[in-house]
């Protein structure tokens, strides 16, 4: 049996959040978390398409905008994690699983790729030590620091087939020179097709009038499953997913907050017009963790500078709270 300390740039800080009592019924997330330490490694690898039940959860930030800078957005989404675990730390604690923090990998210059790369490798360490992971980014070049991650891990190296459900007003499939926080899917795409592996990619949300007709023939071209975000009602939604996860055994599940009206979500680096309700969004969440196939999550391009009374890192928080209840 091996055991793993996660290596990160900055260690858990202590939580904080409002007092009621010790007891179980009086208990919130901050009193919950604890700082993630050694752990026992264990059989990730049993029947294909079933994770165990209970897994203890660990929180991962990616404190990073360096994608967003390079994408042309509007920075600031490095300071989210923090504002993320503010914001879970007051909510009452209704899981039924243990919650660890194991602090922060930061970008603090121009090398994202090594933060990346950092990042992936303590993903990849605590998926197969058997734990849940949740990454809170950062940039939604959080989502290919997740993907290092995920892809390395003994899940899909031992050949589960992965699916990556993204929540997104935007495919993030941009043919670029420097990789950003709107090249992701297309990294992801290309290194599945170095692996031998095929591309399963749907996106819940996506807004014609934000992506071009080049990325639509790119989502096209790579058989990428979409629904645009006028064509989210609840009921389509559920089908959606439910069809694409029938085809997976394990999913990694990325959600950019952007996907979310901007009057629900004003804290992000590209607002959206129209968006996805939440209600929608949430019942997603809920969808995933019940099918038992969740392997990692992540939550990103929360902008805590634009972030009107914390609207958006509140959000963050329930649908974390959600995916793992």
């Amino acid at each position: 049996m091996a055991s793993l300390t996660p290596d990160v740039d900055t260690p858990p800080s202590a939580w904080t959040g409002r007092f009621d009592g010790d007891g179980p019924q009086h208990r919130r997330w901050w009193q919950a978390v604890e700082p993630c330490a050694d752990a026992a490694a264990s059989d990730t690898n049993g029947q294909a398409g079933v994770l165990a039940d209970g897994r203890p959860a660990v929180l991962l930030g990616f404190c990073s905008d360096e994608g967003v800078r390079r994408n042309k957005g509007r920075p600031g989404a490095a300071a989210a994690p923090a504002a993320i675990r503010k914001a879970l730390g007051p909510l009452a604690f209704h899981l039924a699983r243990a919650v660890q923090d194991a602090g922060d990998v930061t970008v603090p210059g121009p090398d994202l790729e090594g933060g990346q790369a950092r990042l992936g490798s303590a993903v990849t360490a605590l998926l197969d030590a058997g734990h849940l992971t949740v990454v809170l980014g950062g940039g939604h070049e959080t989502a290919y620091a997740s993907y290092l991650g995920v892809s390395g891990s003994g899940a899909v190296r031992n050949g589960r087939r992965l699916g990556v459900l993204n929540l997104d007003a935007h495919f993030d499939l941009r043919d670029e020179p420097i990789p950003s926080s709107g090249t992701p899917f297309l990294q992801m795409a290309r290194a599945e097709a170095r692996a031998g592996r095929d591309f399963r990619y749907a996106v819940v949300g996506i807004s014609e009038a934000n992506n071009t007709r080049a990325l639509f023939d790119t989502a096209d071209r790579l058989g990428v499953r979409y629904l645009l975000d006028e064509d989210c009602e609840a009921d389509r939604v559920e089908a959606f997913v439910a069809s694409f996860l029938d085809g997976v055994d394990v999913l990694y599940l990325t959600i950019d907050l952007d996907v979310l009206p901007a009057s629900v979500a004003p804290g992000v680096s590209a607002p959206a017009a129209y968006g996805v309700p939440l209600p929608v969004i949430s019942a997603v969440c809920r969808q995933v963790a019940r099918s038992g196939k969740l392997l990692h999550c992540d939550v990103a391009e929360l902008n805590p500078e634009f972030d009107l009374d914390h609207r958006t890192a509140r959000v963050a928080a329930r649908l974390v709270d959600t995916l793992l209840r």
